[in-house]
């Protein structure tokens, strides 16, 4: 748009700026560490979730293959196990949302036909111990093909 001010308002790092600005007035929260996970995963989480349907371990499944050459089995693990932890923990939060327009598919809607559960368990035992197995398993196919 031409507008020189607005230029440091979109490189700008996400943040929830809930930490007091260091010395020299710089952020010192960055909203992809906290969460461990950048803005474009959450968005592959949340499509998987919400249109794929997924749970933990086909989500898993989806992203070993999808991410596999940039991230390894264990650390696509981490990542799923953390999604699906702070949606356990946060999922009943979107169920007092009011109406609003949103241009993802997967996004908060209204709720007049949102009829997924909105409690989980957030240990999700059997899922993330299958996701572990999964994990061994193709560790150790990975270490017998390659000496």
């Amino acid at each position: 748009l031409g507008y020189p001010a607005l230029r440091s308002v979109v490189q700008a790092a996400p943040t929830a700026e809930l930490r007091p600005l260091g010395t020299g007035g710089q952020i010192t929260q960055n909203d992809e560490e906290d969460m461990g996970m950048t803005y474009a995963e959450l968005s592959r989480f949340g499509t998987l979730r919400k249109l794929a349907r997924c749970g933990p371990v086909s989500m898993y499944e989806a992203l070993r293959s999808e991410w596999a050459g940039s991230l390894t089995p264990a650390q696509v693990s981490e990542k799923v196990k953390r999604f699906f932890r702070y949606y356990a923990i946060n999922r009943h939060k979107l169920t007092t949302l009011t109406p609003s327009y949103h241009a993802e598919g997967y996004s908060p809607d209204d709720n007049r036909f949102d009829l997924r559960q909105f409690l989980y368990p957030v240990s999700f035992s059997r899922q993330f111990a299958m996701i572990d197995e999964l994990v061994r398993e193709e560790t150790a196919v990975g270490a017998v093909g390659h000496p």
